[in-house]
């Protein structure tokens, strides 16, 4: 089964709110499936009740739908580019230091709501920006010079396709995809918006 990165653009009011309340993240990643939100709701509410009968929480409250203003919810995907647009950016297959982690380890996990492979992650609009920024100063001739097909394969760097013999071009493809995120990135920073990362 395929990994693909999606990535949602919000304003840090409304990541906090998934930050502070996680099962409002299928709302921001997947807002036309109103089922699998009132799913995760449900299965947090099973979780009170029983919080509530050890005298650990108090009454459930009411909580309002994620209300995004009209410069929010801008997505995009990376396909399965992501994990080896990311060894182009740390050199890593899953460590890396801010702002280049963005794609594997950048941000905060929104709680432990699985969302297809783990919790989606949140980067505030000033962690967006420092991302944009510094991967605006590395080009596609850097990457390009970064590419090393034959760590990728010892690192296990996914989908596994940067043998050196491949018929494809899967540099190509990885610049491509590195575009997409340099756009995306600059559109949510001129909102002044943060991001939803996620694997599905």
């Amino acid at each position: 089964m395929s990994m693909i990165l999606g990535m949602v653009a919000l304003r840090d009011a409304n990541l906090q709110r998934l930050l502070d309340d996680p099962p409002l993240v299928w709302q921001a990643i997947a807002p036309d499936d109103p089922e699998i939100y009132d799913k995760a709701r449900a299965e947090q509410s099973k979780g009170g009740r029983l919080m509530r009968l050890l005298g650990r929480a108090t009454a459930a409250k009411s909580v309002p739908d994620l209300e995004l203003t009209p410069e929010e919810g801008l997505t995009t995907d990376l396909d399965k580019a992501w994990h080896g647009i990311h060894y182009l950016l740390t050199g890593t297959a899953s460590e890396g230091e801010p702002p280049g982690n963005l794609l594997v380890t950048g941000g905060r996990e929104a709680g432990d709501l699985d969302v297809g492979y783990g919790p989606a992650r949140v980067l505030t609009s000033g962690e967006t920006r420092a991302a944009r920024d510094w991967l605006n100063g590395i080009d596609d001739d850097e990457l390009r010079r970064r590419f090393n097909p034959e760590d990728m394969v010892a690192k296990e760097i996914y989908p596994d396709i940067w043998a050196p013999d491949a018929d494809d071009d899967p540099l190509g493809y990885l610049v491509e995809y590195a575009r997409t995120l340099r756009g995306f990135l600059n559109q949510a920073v001129d909102e002044g918006l943060g991001i939803v990362v996620y694997l599905t």
